[in-house]
């Protein structure tokens, strides 16, 4: 049996009920093939990146373990996608659903349609401390941890954590 690989999922959504979006697909992550959710963090509120004339988005971060190949991992992350409306109309514009592989294993990745870690994580809050907050001693593959990375980057007011009961 291929072995259990350690992944990690961002997930965004900043259109028809954003919090309830990526609660929904946290719960989806639990059902796809050969993959179980094996934590989530809490949920995060933050200013969009790239074109500022949309809502706030909320995000969270998915410790998946899945016997699916990157590539098998990719489609069904985009299939749930499809399954939430996602509509493509601009690059970083409002979408239902957003669902990024961030890192798969401690591999590095570099495909047409994947490249792994993903490339702008490094640089987003809104993916580094709801990473850190699930596994802030987790190394990327060149050795960085994400608790350093995320105190590094992160600014008063740039993300918040949504409270429990908030839609």
């Amino acid at each position: 049996m291929t072995p259990l690989v350690h992944v990690y999922v961002g997930l965004g959504s900043n259109l028809d009920d954003p919090a309830d979006q990526v609660r929904r697909a946290l719960d989806e992550l639990d059902s796809l093939p050969l993959t179980r959710c094996l934590a989530a963090s809490r949920l995060y509120a933050s200013r969009p990146v790239g074109p500022q004339d949309q809502p706030d988005f909320i995000n969270a971060v998915a410790h998946l373990g899945t016997r699916l190949s990157p590539l098998a991992l990719l489609d069904q992350l985009q299939a749930l996608e499809q399954r939430h409306r996602r509509i493509r109309q601009r690059h970083w514009g409002p979408r239902t659903l957003d669902l990024d592989l961030l890192l798969y294993g401690n591999e590095t990745l570099t495909l047409p349609r994947l490249q792994v870690p993903h490339p702008e994580m490094t640089a987003r809050a809104f993916v580094l401390l709801p990473l850190a907050e699930l596994s802030p001693r987790l190394p990327l593959p060149d050795g960085r941890r994400i608790a350093e990375l995320a105190g590094a980057l992160a600014t008063p007011g740039e993300i918040g954590v949504l409270p429990e009961n908030a839609d």
